[in-house]
């Protein structure tokens, strides 16, 4: 069975949903894709959406809408984008914390610069997990 992760940020709404649709798009043959909110805003950013429809064809507005964390099914891999506050305890045997800055209100280059860092973390995650570096 393949390892269950989750994304987790305050609002879910960018960089978290963002990370979901990636390891949806890279990692679906490694580990199950989630992700989720401390809180939870009423529709996806509109950037992000744009961004990761233009560089890598997937429509975010089709799959995916905010969730809170209490949505989510257990997980094995808790990822945090990096929010700067204190996440709730999330219960997983891994938990890393990506560190990744909130583009929202900073530009479409901005939006383009950290969906390639998404997608660098996602393939060394799907690495990591297959050569069990991270020990579930």
């Amino acid at each position: 069975m393949k390892p269950k992760v989750a994304f987790i940020c305050v609002h879910n709404s960018c960089r978290s949903q963002m990370s979901e649709a990636l390891g949806k798009l890279f990692a679906s043959d490694v580990f199950q894709c989630y992700s989720a909110g401390t809180e939870k805003k009423t529709e996806l950013n509109p950037d992000a959406v744009k961004v990761i429809k233009e560089m890598y064809g997937v429509d975010m507005n089709q799959t995916q809408y905010p969730k809170l964390i209490e949505d989510l099914p257990k997980v094995d891999i808790a990822i945090k984008m990096g929010c700067n506050v204190v996440c709730p305890i999330v219960y997983a045997k891994h938990i890393e914390d990506w560190g990744l800055d909130d583009p929202t209100g900073k530009g479409e280059d901005e939006f383009r610069k950290t969906a390639k860092l998404i997608e660098e973390k996602v393939k060394d995650l799907a690495e990591s997990i297959k050569n069990n570096v991270i020990e579930l």
